[in-house]
């Protein structure tokens, strides 16, 4: 049964950040829906079971490389869509801790390379793909692009503080998807520019962080991908701009 019963058929989709946790778990579920008949997808590495994936879904799935570092990498990854005309785009990328550096407790940990990390990966790179893929996205029928933002992100709920470089970038990422939804209006009115919060999934970006959050609060990648799917899929563009949790609840700025 499909998740994506609102778009046009076939659907064309991108998916950015393949082989991370969600990512892998969100390509699984696009392959697997009917109702997709192609899938674009970019990443650093390809994952693992890459090979698997490609001889089980030879005319449905295409693997392509990508550096979100790079301006000229993100802007070619609209080379191997043309003629596409992708309906559904889904940013699955995203940094929070790196091999050198954890989420700051506070201030005096700040260190300008490890934020300006975060804002390259968690919000201008999303941004830069929105300006290079939205172009190919049709004007005439229902489309789609969401990042995969989080609750950390709303300047409005931060009651704990910390987390300075990533709750900067995500606050960033929503506002650049707001200013994005708004432009893009005006050309694209069937467009839904949106940001989703997976919750705490059982990823390697929240492994270090696993001891706080209750058994039944943290979420395997598939629950997480299927539920992201399904409240996409419930967005018009009236909800253009805005942000949601895995559970359809709207996420305040």
């Amino acid at each position: 049964m499909s998740l994506l019963t609102s778009f046009e058929q076939p659907i064309n989709a991108v998916l950015i950040g393949a082989s991370g946790g969600i990512g892998q778990a969100l390509l699984q579920t696009l392959l697997d829906d009917p109702s997709v008949a192609r899938v674009y997808a970019f990443s650093r590495s390809s994952p693992q079971h890459a090979a698997h994936l490609a001889s089980r879904y030879p005319q449905q799935l295409s693997f392509h490389r990508i550096d979100l570092n790079e301006e000229s990498s993100i802007a070619a990854v609209a080379e191997p869509l043309s003629g596409a005309r992708p309906n559904l785009v889904l940013v699955a990328s995203g940094q929070l801790h790196s091999e050198t550096a954890m989420p700051e407790k506070s201030w005096r940990t700040l260190a300008s390379d490890h934020f300006h990390q975060q804002m390259q990966i968690n919000a201008l790179a999303p941004a830069l793909l929105a300006k290079h893929l939205i172009p190919l996205i049709p004007k005439d029928q229902r489309a789609v692009f969401a990042a995969l933002s989080a609750r950390v992100g709303s300047i409005s709920d931060n009651r704990l503080g910390g987390w300075y470089s990533y709750r900067a970038s995500k606050a960033a990422l929503n506002m650049l998807l707001r200013c994005t939804a708004i432009e893009a209006q005006r050309r694209w009115p069937h467009l839904v520019v949106a940001g989703l919060h997976p919750g705490t999934v059982n990823t390697s970006l929240s492994q270090p962080f696993h001891s706080r959050v209750p058994t039944d609060k943290l979420f395997t990648p598939a629950f997480a991908a299927a539920s992201v799917l399904r409240v996409l899929n419930g967005l018009t563009p009236d909800h253009s701009g805005r942000t949601f949790a895995w559970d359809g609840q709207e996420i305040p700025a």
